[in-house]
């Protein structure tokens, strides 16, 4: 999804969760050609039940929202801080920062792996996975507003569907 457009909760799911990530543009060799925004929504209840469900709790109609642009890449990125927000019914009931310093692996060491054994002809968006993560008591409802900020890049927001 885009910005500005809604992103989609499992309605088999008791337990969503936004995950607010770093994205690399890589192009079709693997070079990092920029950076956006993603909030990669999780249907942790369904992932928990059996590490082999994975796929159907992070692929979905709406699960993932990019952008709101591309920045295109001057070499390895710096620190940069990522924020998210999630506001329920005007109020926020959930917010949390974290740093790109603190991701585990570089991004040429995550293009290497993801191009390993595959191909993009087009390129491809690599999230790099999530830093901050609500609460185990917390889910995602629907109304319920996602902003994910990342500095340097600017602000990804939407809303959480009624229906998926």
């Amino acid at each position: 999804m885009g910005p500005g457009k809604p992103i989609h909760i499992r309605r088999d799911s008791t337990w969503n969760v936004p995950e607010p990530e770093l994205v690399l543009v890589l192009s079709s060799s693997g070079a990092v050609v920029g950076y956006t925004i993603g909030n990669d929504v999780s249907s942790r209840s369904i992932e928990g039940e059996n590490p082999l469900y994975l796929p159907q709790a992070k692929v979905y109609d709406g699960c993932c929202a990019l952008g709101p642009v591309i920045a295109l890449s001057e070499g390895p990125q710096g620190a940069r801080a990522i924020r998210i927000t999630i506001a329920r019914d005007g109020a926020v009931v959930f917010s949390g920062e974290t740093s790109t310093t603190q991701m585990r692996r570089r991004e040429d060491e995550l293009a290497g792996y993801l191009f390993r054994e595959l191909s993009f002809p087009a390129g491809v968006f690599l999230l790099t996975g999530a830093g901050i993560v609500p609460p185990d008591d917390f889910t995602l409802r629907a109304g319920d507003v996602v902003r994910i900020t990342i500095e340097g890049i600017g602000a990804l927001e939407n809303s959480v569907a009624g229906d998926s």
